[in-house]
């Protein structure tokens, strides 16, 4: 430390994105004809891409058709309903303004689909805060694996060890270890703090201005 460039994850980090995720997600089972999940509970479910939501969901028993017709639904119901009720988590458009102003690099890392991240991101924020917004691709491994963060990494012209990594699940934290980048778990996203620091955090933030702090 200190940082001048700063790799987000998206849900549960800068957008409050789980209920258009819950909403879609039980709009897909309902089809199915199985009951609805709880909200808290569709919230844990997220951060492993869409098919290890589709999954957590179905649980270990169901079939491969199953899977695969609940994940076509849900991409559907999600293409109409992404933008209701997302949100920025309170305080990130602040911290995004103040990181600017400083000068600190930005991108955003994400295991959603990559054009839905690239239309969050766009739907939520300025364009030019990000210089690179990468989601899931065919042919690149989801975050935990390091691959996506090292590409990222390489499209800034950084180092790894020159990045501080921002997410708010375990995932998250074993990217950023692997990858080489600092790990900062924030606790106001989806998954509890202990899950952090089992899994590599080096600092907890409870509120995104905490961040200024780290890069100091």
């Amino acid at each position: 430390m200190p940082f001048d460039v700063v790799v987000f994850d998206l849900d549960g980090t800068l957008l409050d994105t789980y209920e258009d995720i819950a909403d879609s997600l039980n709009a897909a089972l309902a089809e199915l004809g199985r009951p609805a999940l709880p909200s808290d509970l569709v919230k844990y479910y997220i951060g492993g891409g869409v098919e290890a939501l589709i999954g957590r969901a179905l649980g270990p028993d169901a079939t491969p058709e199953t899977s695969a017709t609940c994940t076509a639904r849900f991409r559907e119901e999600y293409s109409r309903r992404w933008a209701c009720k997302t949100h920025p988590f309170h305080g990130v458009q602040q911290l995004l303004d103040a990181l600017a102003e400083r000068r600190v690099r930005m991108a955003v890392l994400s295991n959603k689909p990559d054009r839905a991240t690239r239309d969050c991101v766009a739907r939520f924020f300025p364009a030019e805060r990000f210089e690179v917004v990468a989601g899931a691709q065919p042919g690149i491994p989801r975050k935990p694996d390091p691959t996506g963060a090292r590409l990222v990494a390489q499209q800034l012209h950084a180092r790894p060890d020159e990045i501080l990594y921002l997410g708010d699940t375990a995932a998250d934290m074993q990217t950023a270890v692997a990858a080489g980048m600092y790990p900062v778990g924030v606790t106001w996203g989806y998954r509890p703090s202990e899950e952090l620091q089992a899994h590599g955090a080096a600092k907890l933030i409870d509120q995104p201005q905490d961040l200024l702090g780290l890069l100091e």
